[in-house]
């Protein structure tokens, strides 16, 4: 808990009321809260909580995250993407045709599944953000991110109640890119322009040069 604590910038007392809450990753054994460390750098990057930099450096050294741009190119942009309950999503995700051939699909489904048994991967906003739990094992070379317009709303269990409606598939040679990328996603996803183009499954082109502009303003 105090190691948490000086993690993120807030008093034991702030840590304790949040994993009693269920809006910080914990897991609870006995009477004791045990925390994930890349479960709270995820939970940190989507909520654009500020930390300590420790959080995010595994060698002493911080680097620049990784091109959302350029994981989407790699990836690409899925319009009708099939499924009328979560699991069915998630085995349509998984059999998306982007997907390296060095990735095992039935894997891949099966850790999203247990991505989801963990905690919900929605945002908000009729968003989710389904990924494996150990990016290592998508074995690719390079980042992907897969952004997906679900052909009907679907309940993904999210906080705020909303059915998903977008999701984004993050693939990650490691959990550090994994992590860049999610920052960088998380930043993108509180645009207005975004959220804006997002919620009309606008055009593949105006996204991504939405997210190029985006990238540009930051250097």
């Amino acid at each position: 808990m105090r190691d948490v604590a000086r993690l993120l910038n807030v008093s034991e007392q702030t840590v304790y009321r949040w994993a009693r809450k269920g809006s910080l990753p914990a897991h609870r054994i006995h009477d004791q809260y045990l925390f994930n460390r890349v479960e709270l750098q995820e939970w940190a990057a989507l909520n654009k909580h500020r930390v300590s930099l420790e959080l995010f450096a595994s060698d002493g050294s911080v680097e620049q995250p990784a091109g959302l741009l350029a994981a989407l190119e790699h990836g690409g942009v899925v319009y009708d993407l099939p499924g009328k309950r979560r699991e069915e999503v998630l085995a349509a995700v998984a059999k998306l045709p982007g997907i390296p051939a060095s990735v095992d699909r039935e894997l891949l489904y099966q850790l999203l599944l247990a991505r989801e048994a963990l905690a919900s991967t929605s945002v908000g906003g009729g968003i989710a953000i389904p990924h494996p739990r150990d990016p290592v094992v998508a074995h690719v070379d390079q980042p992907l991110v897969f952004l997906c317009f679900l052909r009907q709303p679907v309940d993904f269990r999210a906080m705020d109640g909303q059915p998903v409606k977008v999701l984004f598939l993050l693939l990650s040679p490691s959990v550090r890119e994994h992590l860049r990328i999610l920052a960088r996603l998380a930043s993108a996803l509180h645009d207005e322009a975004v959220k804006k183009l997002l919620a009309a499954a606008a055009p593949r082109d105006a996204i991504l040069g939405r997210i190029a502009a985006i990238e540009k303003d930051a250097g």
